[in-house]
């Protein structure tokens, strides 16, 4: 005990060192700043924890957003009695020891809360809400605690009381602003989530013993205790979801999501899947090295009514499953790939066997309508796979997105895209607005079922074929690609609205 003392008293002098008395005179604001900063991670890092198991739709983030704003909310005023009590940076210290706690709590909450609540309760709102709540409302009440007790602590030392509050506010805000960007664009595309989680957990101890000004033995003990907490929780959170997930090779972090690759065994067959949210993104039977989705094999059906396709452009790589196919199977043909998460191109170049190399394949690393807005390029054929997960990039399905792809589509060409939704019934209604769009756009539309056993009010795949001009059939496939052909919904229409940018009401 004495030799933890010892060192966390030499730590907090060479902290100070040279610059003692600027150090103790900016304590109070450094930690507000952090504290701010960490609140927002935590709100980053908590659609990143939720995303595989309740995905990252607009119900989690607005779950995510208002749960931890109403925890920081009951922890201002909470925060605010214990200021009127007890304002005294022991007691910020005390605060952010318990926040330890709390937060290396998350790892394990993440496997035995949240993918257990997931699995239990079918409404997402609720399950997202519970989620929310279990994992990251106590850490976000503690952080928000430390800003009204530092108010009243600078409030005591000066009589300009709103200047005080206003400093002490507007460093807490700015640090959530930057905190927001250097989680968002820089931690965790390259560190993860999980090495993140550690490195909040040690800057809350060393923010604590800053703020600390009396370094007895009952502070020790509480360090030594949420010190040790914190490694027995990380590391039962490691092996617990280790044990959950034995299947998984790869966890990690892009830009814009987390990713999965998981190795799955179904009788001799082995695949390989790469999972996003909650989404299966892509997945190949490795055991046999072909496609495994039946939906991307409906993709060949340009072949059949466009025989004289040469170049093919594919919006959404993920794994990059059937490009590479497709490059086997059409040795004289040529295919772009626009895929906005260059992590996943990685990641399909070193899991899933993508050769870079190969000359008749370009990827363009960018947004998918930005592409279509701004691409002079032409096309034979356009491919759309851009779902994620059960979600759909709206952007991708509206009039004037479809107006662009037409016009990068030479004569007689035409676009594929997949869509899930229900053919009939209240499933229906993406499909409804958007084979309306597609019928404003193109001169010709049809609809494929891709599974026969699918019942019509089912969510299921479904692809739309849009036709720029008359079809170039190839009569000469038409046994080959019967099967799909006749899984056209003849006679399909729809009165419904078009989507537009102005108005997508896409998963309604």
């Amino acid at each position: 005990m004495n030799n933890i003392k010892l060192k966390i008293i030499q730590f907090d002098l060479c902290l100070q060192g040279r610059n003692n008395t600027k150090m103790k005179k900016y304590r109070l604001e450094i930690i507000v700043f952090l504290s701010g900063a960490i609140e927002m991670g935590l709100e980053l890092l908590a659609s990143r924890i939720l995303s595989p198991y309740v995905g990252s739709s607009n119900v989690v983030w607005t779950s995510i957003i208002g749960i931890i704003l109403a925890s920081m909310s009951l922890g201002y005023w909470y925060g605010g009695k214990i200021a009127d009590k007890t304002p005294s940076k022991d007691k910020i210290s005390e605060i952010l020891l318990m926040a330890v706690f709390f937060t290396s709590l998350i790892p394990l909450f993440e496997t035995i809360v949240v993918k257990n609540m997931a699995e239990l309760v079918e409404n997402l709102i609720f399950s997202a809400i519970i989620c929310a709540i279990t994992v990251f409302s106590i850490p976000s009440f503690l952080l928000a605690m430390i800003s009204p007790i530092a108010v009243k602590i600078k409030s005591m030392d000066s009589k300009e009381i709103g200047l005080s509050s206003g400093k002490i506010s507007s460093l807490s805000t700015l640090g959530s602003i930057i905190g927001t960007f250097f989680m968002g664009f820089v931690l965790i595309p390259h560190i993860g989530v999980s090495n993140i989680n550690i490195g909040i957990i040690v800057l809350l101890i060393l923010m604590s013993i800053i703020i600390r000004e009396t370094k007895d033995k009952k502070y020790m003990y509480l360090c030594v205790f949420s010190i040790s907490i914190s490694i027995i929780t990380v590391v039962a959170g490691k092996i617990v979801f280790t044990k959950i997930h034995p299947d998984l090779i790869l966890d990690t972090d892009s830009e814009y999501s987390r990713i999965w690759v998981t190795n799955l065994k179904s009788g001799d067959q082995n695949y390989k899947v790469m999972q996003v949210d909650t989404g299966i993104e892509s997945w190949t039977d490795v055991t046999k090295n072909e496609l495994s989705a039946e939906y991307l094999k409906f993709y060949d059906l340009f072949e059949y009514y466009n025989k004289s396709t040469q170049n093919t452009l594919m919006i959404g790589g993920a794994a990059y499953t059937y490009p590479m196919y497709y490059l086997n199977k059409y040795k004289n043909k040529k295919i772009d790939v626009v895929e906005i998460d260059e992590k996943m191109t990685q990641i399909a170049e070193k899991e899933f066997g993508l050769n870079l190399n190969e000359p008749r394949i370009k990827v363009y690393t960018q947004d998918g309508r930005s592409f279509l807005n701004q691409s002079n390029n032409k096309y034979d054929t356009i491919l759309i796979d851009a779902f994620k997960g059960l979600n759909a990039p709206f952007e991708l399905t509206t009039y004037e997105a479809l107006q662009n792809a037409k016009n990068l589509l030479n004569d007689n060409g035409i676009v594929l895209t997949n869509i899930i939704s229900g053919i009939t019934g209240k499933n229906a209604k993406f499909l409804e607005h958007e084979y309306a769009t597609y019928k404003k756009v193109f001169d010709d539309v049809k609809v494929f079922k891709v599974k026969s056993k699918k019942t019509p009010e089912e969510k299921q795949n479904l692809i739309l074929l849009g036709i720029k001009g008359r079809p170039d059939i190839d009569e000469s496939k038409y046994q080959e690609y019967s099967k799909r052909i006749t899984s056209e919904i003849i006679n399909y229409n729809s009165n419904s609205r078009i989507a537009t940018d102005d108005f997508a009401p896409i998963g309604k």
